[in-house]
């Protein structure tokens, strides 16, 4: 019996020897090492890639867009606009999905009629030049990102808003405007906050 008694202390004492052994090394250890590397080889990443205005303000990520728009939801003239979120009430970092809509759903379908009517109609451009990024969502809800012909419907509008040339404007798309990864995974995007911000920079 006493025997056995050691033998089951001896374990036991292993097994919790064991647990905080490998709680310091697994759970401390290994997360500050990856932090500190994290830190040291990709700090902006590691943070949250956080978007910062002229006063050093953050003003977002740049990996999650979000909406341009005034109290009521209207888009604002002056910015150019992200397309649409169905992430929570919209570019909800918590709440990240699509509308899980197949494209024969009718609501989606009047979905897109109606966008796509509203934001010809605020570009002043026709139906057919709206790109279909700018009346879908993404996948994950959260996309910063618009294409570059999205962009260049908006350009006229902005210009005309901010009472600056659209060549000037143009000049901002095209600055901000990032070729496919690699140079061949995906395609060119623009990213509307930083566009946005340089907006906010332009002078006249």
């Amino acid at each position: 019996m006493n025997t056995s008694l050691r033998s089951t202390s001896r374990t036991l004492g292993v097994a919790v020897r064991a647990l905080l052994m490998f709680t310091v090394v697994l759970g401390i250890g290994y997360t500050l090492l990856i932090t500190g590397i994290g830190q040291l080889l990709m700090p902006s990443q590691s943070n949250g890639s956080l978007v910062r205005d002229a006063d050093g303000d953050v003003v977002g990520s740049s990996l999650i867009g979000q909406s341009f728009t005034d109290e009521d939801g209207d888009p604002l003239p002056e910015y150019f606009q992200s397309r649409p979120s169905a992430a929570g009430d919209g570019y909800d970092g918590g709440a990240s999905s699509g509308s899980n809509w197949g494209p024969e759903n009718r609501d989606l379908i009047a979905a897109i009629t109606e966008r796509k009517a509203a934001i010809a109609k605020f570009n002043g451009v026709s139906e057919d030049e709206v790109p279909a990024d700018a009346v879908t969502a993404s996948s994950s809800g959260l996309d910063p990102h618009i294409s570059p012909e999205y962009a260049a419907i908006q350009i006229d509008r902005v210009a005309e808003a901010r009472g600056v040339s659209a060549d000037k404007v143009k000049q901002l798309v095209q600055q901000h405007t990032q070729g496919p990864d690699f140079g061949y995974l995906g395609e060119s995007t623009v990213d509307v906050l930083e566009l946005n911000l340089a907006l906010d920079r332009l002078k006249g």
